[in-house]
């Protein structure tokens, strides 16, 4: 299956799976630095990395425009890339200026001094470098084929495993360099971080002329995607059927936030749990696994998994039993409320204030990681084939900016995690006062979801217009 795609998906695949291990990697100790080495609470980490990540997935919309009507997608590629490489290496200057607190004081707002301005610099360069990165990268894979070429969904699926090797070995390597409780060690996470996507976009400008071609064997990338084809700056106006299909992107983003805003407490209450509630300590060999090392196992398991589910979308296919892609992201939708489930289950041990075993959590990762599976490659490819040529890095970035929405929410959520030494909260006049309360939010919120995008994928499909 490799040898039947081009050479220039395996470029796309190595440098974003660099780039992926710089963000998953300071993803992965994000929230434990703003805890342990700048003394923020709970509650205003949640609310910092909510916007943080919110707004990650927003600047791929201007990205996204700026691509598609003056830069075309490899400049842009390398001056995000260029950007992030500098915020991660803003941050690991925060973390060389933290000095320790004479008296343990916990903040819910910023105290603005040299470590909090590199802090502030970083995540904004990353946010703003990732505008650049994120939307062109994903659409140039949907460039290196042709309209009607059977090998997009697989190629998309590919291109998502390198996404998640990377999001595999960079928790565990960082987890390894950060290690215990040491805040001062946080600096080295974020420069391995700096470094992965320095290499990342090294990859990319030494084979993006040579691999990055059609499959006429033209360059795509180079200039603006307005100038592609037939569809020209001069000819802006959308048909009927266009503006049916984009309508469809616009609904099923509109589902994936209530997915992203669910598997998104991995960086946050989750990562939470892990570091305060989980028995993470091997006695046999007087080992504690690192709290980052949980978010492996997502990217652990999309490798295991796609192959598989790319094998049985195909064998579907040719049965004639395809599900749809409306009926993909429902079933995702469901596999990520089971999965909360399951922590619901062991919630019974939390609450009485036990720890729980690592394994309830592994579970429910793997469980998120099959509704992952239905929802974020599907999700890619159905951009690249829904969007007309002139606008698919725009749209592309319409379907990262519900991922904004779902970052923003996941944060805030976030917040309604149980703390005994904060005020009960509420959502809907409903008290969030255990562990149980807490995770129902997520069961509750993505099984409603699924429901009405099932009752809905009729009238989808029909406003697809025969694209599958």
């Amino acid at each position: 299956m490799l040898k039947q795609h081009p050479k220039g998906l395996y470029l796309l695949f190595t440098t974003e799976m660099w780039e992926r291990f710089s963000y998953y990697g300071m993803r992965a100790i994000l929230s434990l630095y703003m805890i342990k080495a700048m003394f923020f609470s709970t509650a205003f980490t949640s609310s910092i990395y909510g916007y943080y990540t919110g707004m990650v997935y927003l600047t791929p919309l201007i990205g996204g425009y700026i691509a598609d009507r003056y830069w075309g997608n490899r400049k842009s590629i390398i001056f995000g890339g260029l950007l992030m490489a500098l915020g991660q290496f803003s941050l690991a200057t925060s973390s060389y200026l933290y000095s320790p607190q004479s008296v343990a004081i916990t903040n819910s707002f910023f105290v603005f001094n040299n470590q909090t301005v590199f802090f502030l610099l970083g995540l904004f360069l990353l946010v703003l470098g990732n505008g650049f990165f994120k939307p062109n990268i994903s659409s140039m894979v949907g460039f290196l084929y042709s309209d009607n070429d059977g090998r997009r969904d697989s190629a998309f699926t590919i291109f998502y495993m390198g996404i998640n090797l990377g999001a595999l070995i960079s928790p565990i390597i960082i987890g390894l360099l950060v290690g215990g409780n040491n805040p001062a060690y946080y600096m080295y996470g974020f420069l391995a971080a700096g470094i992965g996507m320095l290499l990342g976009l090294f990859i990319f400008i030494l084979g993006k002329n040579k691999y990055l071609v059609d499959p006429e064997g033209g360059a795509v990338g180079d200039v603006p995607n307005h100038q592609y084809g037939p569809d020209n700056c001069n000819d802006q106006t959308l048909t009927w059927v266009e503006k049916q299909r984009i309508m469809v992107i616009v609904i099923l983003a509109f589902f994936g936030i209530f997915f992203w805003a669910a598997f998104e407490q991995a960086g946050v209450s989750l990562t939470f749990l892990a570091e305060q509630h989980v028995d993470r300590v091997i006695t046999a060999i007087n080992f504690t696994i690192p709290a980052p090392w949980f978010q492996s196992v997502n990217p652990l398991a999309i490798l295991l998994f796609a192959p598989f589910f790319a094998a049985l979308w195909l064998k579907l296919k040719d049965k004639g039993k395809e599900p749809s892609i409306p009926l993909k992201m429902s079933g995702g939708l469901f596999m990520l409320s089971v999965g909360f489930m399951i922590l619901v289950f062991a919630s019974k041990t939390l609450d009485g204030g036990a720890s729980i075993s690592p394994l309830w959590l592994i579970v429910a990762y793997v469980l998120f990681t099959f509704g992952e599976l239905c929802i974020s490659p599907i999700g890619l490819s159905m951009v690249s084939k829904l969007s007309p040529a002139r606008f698919t890095c725009l749209l592309m970035g319409i379907w990262f900016l519900t991922n904004a929405f779902a970052n923003i929410l996941a944060g805030q959520l976030s917040a309604l995690y149980p703390d005994p030494t904060q005020p009960t909260p509420y959502i809907l006049g409903i008290p969030i006062n255990s562990f149980t309360s807490f995770f129902m939010i997520f069961v509750v919120m993505s099984i409603i979801a699924a429901l009405i995008l099932f009752l809905m994928r009729k009238r989808l499909e029909t406003m697809m217009h025969g694209i599958e």
